[in-house]
C-alpha cells in the first residue's frame, strides 16, 4: 500500500482535473467515489449501481474513507480521467438515448450503467472484449487490469440473484449537536447503507442542527444485516469530512412486522422493542409500533466515533405485496 499522504496527494491531483468534478455516469457534481478498474469517478447514487455490478467489473472505492494501492491509483491516471474513459465507453450512444443526469431514477442510472460497462453497449463493436486475445487493439490504452473488468461473463459463471423480503422506509427527521467540520459550521447530510445499496439526503448549509425530514427507501435482502448510518460535512474544493456513524439492527422491526402479518387488521398497539444497550448506538429504547395500519419504529441515536452529535429516524417496515 502507499502511504496515506501520498494516496491523498495523487488522488487529489486526478480528481482536480475540470472532468474528475463531475460524475462520469450522470454528471452530478463532486463526486466522492471512484472505479479504480474503469477509471472513473463517481457520485454516490452512480456508485450503488457500481457496485451491483460486482467487483470483477467495477471495483468502487471512496476517494475518502478507502485505502488505496498504488496499483489502483496507477490504474486510475493510465485511463487519465472520466473524459478519456467516456470518449471509449460512451463512443456510440444511440440517438435519442439520453444519459441519466444528477436527479434520475435509480433504475434509469441502473440500465444506463449496465449497458454501458457490464454489457458495453456502446462501445464499438470492434473494441467490445469478449477474450483476452481481442484485447490486444485497445492494450496500450489501458491496463490489463481495467481490460479484465470489462470481459464478459463466461456461461460457466453462476448469477448471483438476490431474494427481496421487503422494502425499508428510513425518515431522516433531523440531527442535534452535530459536529463542527468547517470554521464555526458544518454542511451536514446522512448516508444510509444496506448491502450494496447506498443512498443519502440532500446536504443542510450550515447547520449543526438540521431538519431533514426526507424519506429515503432500502431494498431488504433476505440476508439482511444492519444499515450502517453515516453523517458527513459536505465540501466543495476537498473530501467531505466525517461527522459520526452508527449501525441500526433493523431485526426487531422485521421480526415484530412478520409475525403479525397484515398489520392494518390491528389497532394501534406496540408489537417489539430494540432494547438499549452497551453494544448499540441508541440513546434510549426504540419501540416497534402499529400505527394506522403501519409498522414504524422511532429511533434515536448517538453518533459514534466523533465528539457529539444525535440523529432521529422513523422506520417504516414495506411488505414486498403492499
Amino acid at each position: 500500500m502507499c502511504s496515506c499522504s501520498a494516496a491523498n496527494g495523487r488522488l487529489k491531483n486526478l480528481m482536480n482535473q475540470t472532468d474528475n468534478r463531475i460524475c462520469a455516469d450522470c454528471g452530478a457534481p463532486d463526486p466522492k467515489w471512484a472505479s479504480a478498474n474503469i477509471g472513473v469517478f463517481i457520485c454516490l447514487k452512480c456508485c450503488g449501481v457500481h457496485r451491483s455490478l460486482g467487483a470483477r467489473i467495477s471495483k468502487v472505492l471512496s476517494v475518502q474513507l478507502d485505502e488505496w494501492s498504488n496499483e489502483d491509483i496507477d490504474a486510475m491516471i493510465e485511463v487519465g480521467g472520466n473524459s478519456s474513459a467516456n470518449a471509449i465507453y460512451e463512443a456510440y450512444i444511440p440517438e435519442g438515448y439520453s444519459k441519466p443526469g444528477p436527479d434520475s431514477t435509480h433504475d434509469e442510472r441502473s440500465r444506463f450503467i449496465r449497458s454501458k460497462y457490464e454489457l458495453q453497449e456502446f462501445l464499438k463493436s470492434s473494441l467490445r472484449i469478449t477474450s483476452r486475445k481481442s484485447s490486444a487493439s485497445i492494450q496500450s490504452s489501458f491496463s490489463t487490469k481495467i481490460l479484465d473488468s470489462f470481459r464478459i461473463k463466461s456461461s460457466k459463471e453462476p448469477e448471483t440473484v438476490v431474494e427481496y423480503i421487503g422494502l425499508l422506509k428510513v425518515k431522516v427527521v433531523k440531527g442535534i449537536n452535530l459536529a463542527i467540520r468547517d470554521m464555526m459550521t458544518s454542511d451536514p447530510y446522512v448516508v444510509l447503507t444496506l448491502g450494496k445499496q447506498t443512498i443519502q439526503t440532500a446536504v443542510i448549509k450550515s447547520n449543526l442542527n438540521p431538519v431533514w425530514n426526507e424519506e429515503l427507501m432500502l431494498s431488504v435482502p433476505q440476508n439482511f444485516g444492519p444499515v450502517k448510518l453515516q453523517v458527513y460535512d459536505y465540501d466543495t474544493f476537498s473530501a467531505d469530512d466525517i461527522m459520526g456513524e452508527a449501525e441500526i439492527d433493523i431485526q426487531p422491526l422485521i421480526t415484530s412486522a412478520m409475525a403479525y402479518g397484515d398489520p392494518e387488521m390491528f389497532s394501534n398497539m406496540q408489537i417489539g422493542k430494540w432494547l438499549k444497550s452497551q453494544d448499540n448506538a441508541l440513546i434510549e429504547d426504540s419501540i416497534v409500533n402499529i400505527i394506522d395500519g403501519k409498522v414504524k419504529q422511532q429511533v434515536s441515536i448517538k453518533l459514534q466515533n466523533v465528539e457529539c452529535g444525535e440523529i432521529y429516524l422513523q422506520l417504516e417496515w414495506l411488505p414486498l405485496d403492499q
